[in-house]
C-alpha cells in the first residue's frame, strides 16, 4: 500500500516501511487536528458573527473537558515518542554480525573501502539480504550519508566515526546523497548504492584489484610508524599491549573506564594524551597530520583484527606484529589501550 503513495521514494530496506508508517501517522495527526481547528474556526466565525447578535455559552468549569484536552494530546504524543524511540534505537544499533564497510566523505565525493581492500568512489556495492554497517568519517567538513530508498541518514563529522546500517531487500541501484551543505559543489556530491545478489556480489568483490586487506595495510603502516617498538607484550613495553583491546573496557590513569571502540582507537592515535591507560606514562607522540584518513581506517581495522590474536606461549613477540594469518585464540585478560 505504501508503495502506491507517489511522493515516497521506493522502499528497499528493512527500515523503510517502519519509517514510512511513523511518518504517515504523524502526518495524519497533523492533518486531522489542523483540519479540525480550521473547520471549527470557520463554523464559529459564521455561527457567531456579529450581525446575528448571538453569544456563545460561557463555560465556568468542566472537569471532563479539562481531562479530555489533557489526556488525548498526551496519549498521542506518548505514542509518537515510544514509537520513535524504538525506531531510533533500531536504526542506530547495527546487529553484531553485520558486514562492515568504511566510508570517507570529502569535498566532494564518497570513498568506500571493503574489508578485503576493494575500493570505490561514489559507488557502494552491497549484497541483498545482508546487514551492512557503514563506518563513516569526514576528511574535511560535515557531510551526511543519506540513502532515501533505505530511509537511512547519518551525519559524517570531522574528528570522529559515525555509523549507519541497513539491510537491503531489493536488488537495484539507489541514489546516495550528501544532505548537509558542504561547500560550493555540494549538489554534485552524489553516488549510488548498488544492491546485488550475494553470488554476484562475491564475484564483483573478487574481480577488482586490491592492495591487500584493510588489516594487512594497517599492519604495514603500524610497523612503518614504529608503533610496534612501544606496544609490546614483554617487560620492555612502553605502551599498552593491543591484542584483544578492541571492544574491551579500559581503565585510565584518572580512574575512568572507557570502551575501546573505533573512536577510542582513533583518538589514541591523534590525541594520545587525552586518555592514558592506567600504568603507563603519557609519552606517546601524536600522529595528527602524519596519517591520512584512509591510514587511520587501516590502523583501526588492524587493531580490531588483533581481537582474535595472541602470542604463542613462551613467545615474546609483540602480538601487534603477528600477522592476521597467524591468529589464534585470544587471551582472557589484556589490559590495553
Amino acid at each position: 500500500m505504501l508503495q502506491s503513495i507517489p511522493f515516497l521514494p521506493p522502499e528497499a530496506s528493512t527500515h523503510a516501511t517502519q519509517v514510512d508508517l511513523l511518518f504517515l501517522f504523524i502526518s495524519s495527526v497533523v492533518v486531522f487536528f489542523s483540519s479540525l481547528i480550521a473547520i471549527l474556526v470557520i463554523v464559529f466565525a459564521i455561527r457567531y458573527r456579529r450581525s446575528t447578535h448571538r453569544k456563545a455559552t460561557q463555560i465556568e468549569g468542566s472537569l471532563a473537558l479539562e481531562i479530555g484536552w489533557t489526556v488525548i494530546p498526551l496519549g498521542i504524543t506518548m505514542i509518537i515518542f515510544v514509537w520513535g524511540t524504538v525506531l531510533f534505537f533500531g536504526l542506530n544499533r547495527p546487529p553484531a554480525q553485520s558486514m562492515e564497510i568504511y566510508g570517507v566523505g570529502k569535498q566532494w565525493m564518497w570513498k568506500f573501502e571493503h574489508m578485503d581492500g576493494q575500493r570505490e568512489i561514489n559507488e557502494l556495492h552491497v549484497p541483498v539480504g545482508r546487514d551492512v554497517k557503514i563506518i563513516l568519517a569526514s576528511q574535511d567538513v560535515i557531510h551526511s550519508f543519506f540513502v532515501p530508498a533505505f530511509r537511512v541518514k547519518s551525519d559524517v563529522i570531522p574528528g570522529r566515526y559515525t555509523y549507519a546500517w541497513f539491510r537491503a531487500t531489493k536488488t537495484g541501484r539507489y541514489h546516495l546523497f550528501c544532505s548537509q551543505y558542504c561547500g560550493t559543489m555540494h549538489s554534485g556530491m552524489v553516488g549510488e548504492v548498488i544492491v546485488m545478489e550475494p553470488a554476484d556480489y562475491e564475484q564483483w568483490l573478487a574481480g577488482g584489484p586490491t592492495e591487500g586487506s584493510l588489516a594487512q595495510n594497517g599492519e604495514k603502516l603500524f610497523q612503518q610508524l614504529a608503533c610496534n617498538t612501544c606496544h609490546r607484550s614483554d617487560a620492555a613495553a612502553r605502551g599498552p599491549n593491543l591484542a584483544a583491546v578492541f571492544g574491551s573496557t579500559v581503565t585510565l590513569n584518572d580512574g575512568r573506564k572507557v570502551t575501546a571502540d573505533e573512536n577510542y582507537i582513533r583518538e589514541s592515535i591523534l590525541n594520545p594524551q587525552a586518555k592514558v591507560v592506567q600504568g603507563f606514562q603519557p609519552i606517546m607522540p601524536t600522529f595528527q597530520g602524519q596519517v591520512s584518513e584512509e591510514g587511520l581506517l587501516q590502523l583501526v581495522e588492524y587493531v580490531k583484527s588483533l581481537k582474535s590474536q595472541q602470542a604463542m606461549p613462551n613467545d615474546n613477540r609483540n602480538p601487534a606484529t603477528v600477522s592476521p594469518s597467524e591468529a589464534t585464540t585470544p587471551k582472557a585478560k589484556v589490559p590495553s589501550k
